[in-house]
């Protein structure tokens, strides 16, 4: 049966799917749509605050920014990017469909990063507003999708976000190589211009991969089943209210894990431009190749971690999702100490080694698979069906705050010291995810065991 938003659907109203290694083959389209829409947007990352900061003079002038204006600017644009996922969840489930809207998104994404290969002002802010808008349509809605290829109780549901995920991380691996390297080695407009090459290869292959996608995503409306239309029209129960009360207050986790994992591409990303020994070898590492760290541990981790989570809940261990969010902000958070450890060394030295950038990386991301992945499926398993886009864009939106509490603590960095920022994040992060640790089993309660019953 074809249906709307099958992400929330019973065992029954779930069409089967051809799979490829023990998943839909729909999963890989949505594998590598969103790997090229993330080669796309991280590669643009890895160079924004490089080419605001860089001098406007010299063979690959920037635009003379300050430090401060910079992360200011970088503090915005992460935040409205994320922050545009609400009208692009409603929109999907109010009036396209999620699987219209991400290639809505898509188009809209092609033409903001070639835009941004342009070389004016107006080119630049033209093609930020496009980036924003596609990105809102885009992202909420194919993670939805993802959770639409599964039927409800399905345990591979959590290791198929982490399957997608790793495609996030694949295409931010080769977009911090690649694009980052071209933009500082040859200029930074080609490197936005070959941004908007990969995002145009994303949409290709997300067009030519909709037969693995028949009934996800779909406007709800278009649904035949009589049953399924009249519960749309119906108010939220009292067991539906409870599970979006979980789902708010795991925002809270979500909201300090990204203000703290995003001075990645501000101050983390100046911090190595400017106070670290980068040399190896008689070469100097370009900076923007400090980005793909985080990638390459997702890549060679991520399986891994979900393999582990889903051995402990097969052993009737501790395992919700809620439980590895927690878990995931805790680690995130104890990895700044390594930025502290860094700020020491260069107090002292002048300068400071790689190694402690490459452990806080490494450290960020074994949280990062803790909790990202896990959040996107948890909606898919908590949100009510006429709302699960919706939910999916505030999730975003919660993420796109903390991208704006990022910028500004990177800005008050150059008031406080990188030390004192760094140590901060590491010591609030951890009371945060021991604050919300004390009342876990009283929170899972109100998710009236939906994750009781996956095998």
């Amino acid at each position: 049966m074809s249906t709307g938003n099958t992400a929330f659907l019973d065992d029954n109203n779930t069409p089967e799917r051809k799979e490829l290694f023990g998943h839909p083959i729909g999963l890989y389209v949505l594998f590598f749509t969103e790997m090229w829409e993330r080669f796309s947007y991280y590669g643009m990352r890895a160079l924004f605050v490089l080419y605001l900061t860089s001098l406007s003079t010299g063979d690959n002038p920037g635009l003379g920014w300050t430090d401060v204006d910079a992360l200011k600017l970088y503090g915005w644009y992460t935040m409205l990017v994320y922050v545009a996922s609400i009208p692009g969840g409603i929109l999907a489930d109010r009036v396209f469909g999620q699987k219209k809207a991400v290639l809505i998104g898509g188009i809209l994404l092609v033409i903001g990063h070639s835009v941004l290969a342009v070389e004016a002002m107006w080119a630049w802010y033209s093609g930020l507003a496009f980036i924003i808008a596609g990105v809102g349509m885009l992202k909420p809605n194919i993670s939805t999708m993802v959770g639409g290829l599964y039927k409800q109780g399905d345990i591979r549901r959590d290791k198929g976000f982490t399957i997608f995920y790793i495609g996030i991380n694949i295409g931010a691996f080769l977009s911090s190589l690649i694009v980052g390297y071209v933009g500082e080695t040859y200029g930074w407009h080609y490197g936005f211009g070959l941004a908007g090459i990969g995002m145009t290869l994303g949409l290709i292959q997300y067009l030519a991969g909709q037969k693995h996608l028949v009934g996800v995503g779909d406007y709800f409306k278009k649904s035949k089943s009589k049953e399924e239309l009249e519960a749309l029209d119906k108010p939220l129960t009292s067991i539906e209210w409870d599970r979006i009360k979980v789902l708010l207050v795991s925002f809270i986790l979500v909201i300090f894990f990204w203000g703290a994992f995003e001075q990645a591409g501000g101050l983390m990303n100046l911090y190595a431009e400017s106070n670290t020994n980068r040399m190896f070898m008689g070469w100097e590492i370009p900076t923007s190749w400090f980005q793909s760290l985080n990638a390459f541990f997702i890549i060679v981790l991520g399986s891994s971690v979900a393999l582990y989570w889903a051995k402990r809940k097969l052993q009737g261990k501790l395992s919700t999702s809620l439980f590895k969010m927690i878990v995931g902000l805790i680690i995130m958070g104890t990895g700044f100490f390594f930025m502290s450890a860094a700020s020491l060394e260069f107090e002292r030295t002048g300068s400071s080694a790689m190694y402690w950038l490459v452990l806080a990386y490494l450290f960020h991301t074994v949280g990062e698979l803790c909790l990202s992945p896990v959040a996107l499926s948890y909606i898919t398993k908590l949100a009510p069906m006429k709302y699960g886009a919706i939910i999916m864009g505030v999730y975003f939106a919660i993420t796109g705050l903390g991208n704006k509490l990022a910028g500004l603590l990177g800005e008050s960095a150059s008031t406080f010291g990188e030390l004192t920022i760094f140590t901060g994040i590491a010591i609030s992060c951890i009371i945060v995810g021991l604050l919300v640790l004390a009342v876990r089993k009283p929170l899972e309660r109100l998710t009236h065991g939906v994750e009781d019953q996956e095998s």
